[in-house]
């Protein structure tokens, strides 16, 4: 497999082979050498959370507590870097980790995700070996990167000890291999995930934000319900509330299935989930094992520590969320708010909404109900084996229980 080095001393493999059809986010499993290893590794297969678990952490998460929602638990933070890395999508906590793991030798390599020289939004599977390169890695991009085929060069190249920076359809596809490798450690950096799209698709969307999206050097989804926008002309930054937002004039294929249908928002196998969903404004990071305390703690004093909020009800609008999805798999039109009452709401949101913690839970709970219901409506065969017992557990609150068939036969039943 050949190779070439940007000026930011990053390698970047040429990777080769393509995504499977069907429920796929190309982790980059299906590019590497072992055809047969998609059907072992793949979470829209038959996913097995508790196993891994244990595997990873020692132990399943718990069906009760915060654990039922974010998975195994050993610290949750707010927090954030100081000073901030420029150019970073929040203030840099992710790629500070994985630079201060080179730097202390903790690691060899990190398997990260770069721009693409042509496109700043189009994600770019890069292998790191120094850690000032790894600000090149700062920032979000938008569209599927197969990282995990840069598992093989890494191998190749004889490093032992690596990280992985990934989202987690790449970490459970990574967990599930892990065993069969041959690294002698590996450590994942877990960022939460929701919904992607294609890079252009991603493209058009910025189009219907701004006249000039080719501008546009940032986006963000805030916790105080607006999105921000920067730019690389000069301008502001623009603020825009998410009820404002052009979400309804979307085709209906903008998200694929596989987002619409995924189990893990908070990334349950890292060692450290490092995200915003729980951060109200600053940095949300989960500890899950030992692993993960490590690395964070080789931050030291530059990762300002604050205490976690958690404030307003989810109910209401996670039930309003229920009830427009269930419109939207039935195909029915969306709801709309009139445009008087958006400005109104868009106001109330951030003053009366759930935040913190809250606004996290709120969140895992959409994403099980939407997993739930787009399942049933283009893939029912498949709810049986790819919805596991946690995302059963939290749409039950909302009156979400399996059918008959809908469960794996050795499965307990949800509590």
């Amino acid at each position: 497999m050949s190779s070439h080095v940007t000026p930011d001393g990053i390698e970047v493999p040429q990777l080769g082979g393509a995504a499977r059809p069907g429920l796929c986010t190309d982790c980059g499993v299906s590019r590497m050498g072992d055809g047969k290893a998609c059907g072992r590794a793949c979470q829209f297969i038959q996913p097995d959370y508790p196993a891994l678990e244990r595997t990873v952490h020692g132990r399943e998460a718990g069906a009760e507590g915060d654990e039922a929602f974010f998975g195994v638990t050993l610290a949750m933070h707010r927090a954030r870097l100081s000073p901030p890395a420029e150019r970073a999508q929040w203030t840099g906590l992710t790629t500070a980790l994985a630079a201060d793991m080179l730097r202390s030798g903790a690691v060899e390599a990190v398997l990260a995700t770069a721009p693409d020289p042509e496109d700043r939004w189009k994600p770019l599977p890069v292998l790191v070996t120094e850690p000032d390169a790894m600000a090149a890695c700062r920032g979000m991009r938008m569209g599927f990167g197969p990282l995990l085929a840069l598992l093989e060069p890494a191998r190749a190249a004889g490093y032992n000890r690596i990280a992985v920076v990934g989202i987690p359809c790449q970490v459970y596809a990574l967990r599930a291999l892990e065993a069969e490798l041959g690294f002698e450690a590996i450590t994942v950096i877990g960022t939460p995930c929701s919904d992607n799209t294609t890079t252009a698709r991603f493209h058009e969307f910025l189009a219907r934000l701004d006249d000039r999206p080719e501008r546009i050097s940032y986006l963000e989804f805030r916790a105080d319900y607006r999105v921000e926008l920067r730019f690389d002309d000069g301008r502001r930054p623009r603020f825009i509330p998410f009820l404002q937002l052009p979400l309804s004039d979307l085709p209906a294929d903008f998200f694929p299935m596989t987002c619409k249908t995924c189990v893990d928002y908070t990334n349950r196998l890292a060692d450290i989930t490092v995200g915003y969903m729980g951060g109200d404004g600053d940095q949300w990071v989960i500890l899950r094992n030992q692993r993960g305390a490590d690395a964070w703690a080789q931050l030291g004093a530059r990762a300002q520590v604050r205490s976690l909020t958690d404030k307003g009800k989810r109910e209401g609008a996670v039930r309003g969320f229920l009830a427009n999805t269930e419109r939207a798999a039935g195909g029915l039109p969306l709801r709309r708010m009139p445009g008087w009452v958006r400005p109104i709401v868009a106001w109330l949101q951030p003053r009366i909404g759930p935040r913190g913690l809250e606004f996290a839970r709120a969140r895992v709970e959409m994403k099980a109900i939407e997993t739930i219901l787009h399942l049933r409506r283009v893939h029912p065969a498949r709810v049986k084996n790819m919805v596991p017992d946690h995302v059963w557990r939290m749409a039950a609150r909302y009156g979400l229980a399996p059918h008959d068939g809908e469960r794996r036969d050795c499965d307990p039943p949800p509590e």
